[in-house]
């Protein structure tokens, strides 16, 4: 497995190559971007024997080190299931430089996206989907579908952003 040192060293690379002036992007102003914590998709590589090729994998991590990363390029979003209008909007804010919009939106979708991925998984995307006028349905085997209680608190993290 890769070590502290090599994640460690391909952060700091990348935050180093964003963290630079960007000044004549969509942010503007010459703002400096924090990306700590966040790392772009890396390709997993095999051996023969299909085992993950770690010295491979840390090879490529170097590369990527040294690649002028400019930020993300898409996302997995569970919560455009549900909030599909509202996620789009996010990235059109994004894309025309409306940060301060922006970030009181994503502010708003925090509680929710947390709620449908990470909290509640399946059973709370599919109640939220029902509740927003989508068919959820109910979940298959061996998932179960919320407690009263889970279901309540999945409310109040909708309810509580606007969203219901």
């Amino acid at each position: 497995m890769l070590g502290p040192r090599v994640w460690a060293s391909v952060r700091q690379r990348l935050s180093r190559g964003l963290s630079r002036n960007v000044r004549g992007w969509a942010s503007g102003g010459g703002k400096k971007m924090d990306i700590a914590g966040i790392y772009p998709p890396v390709t997993t590589p095999f051996t023969a024997n299909a085992e993950v090729d770690y010295g491979k994998l840390e090879e490529n991590l170097h590369k990527l080190g040294t690649f002028p990363f400019r930020g993300a390029v898409g996302g997995v979003c569970a919560l455009a299931n549900v909030l599909g209008a509202q996620v789009c909007q996010l990235e059109r804010l994004c894309l025309t430089g409306q940060w301060e919009a922006a970030q009181k939106l994503q502010l708003r979708l925090l509680e929710p996206n947390a709620a449908v991925t990470r909290r509640f998984g399946i059973p709370g995307l599919k109640k939220a989907m029902d509740w927003l006028g989508y068919y959820g349905g109910p979940c298959r085997a061996p998932l179960q579908g919320l407690s009263p209680a889970d279901e309540e608190a999945l409310r109040v993290d909708f309810s509580s952003n606007g969203w219901l």
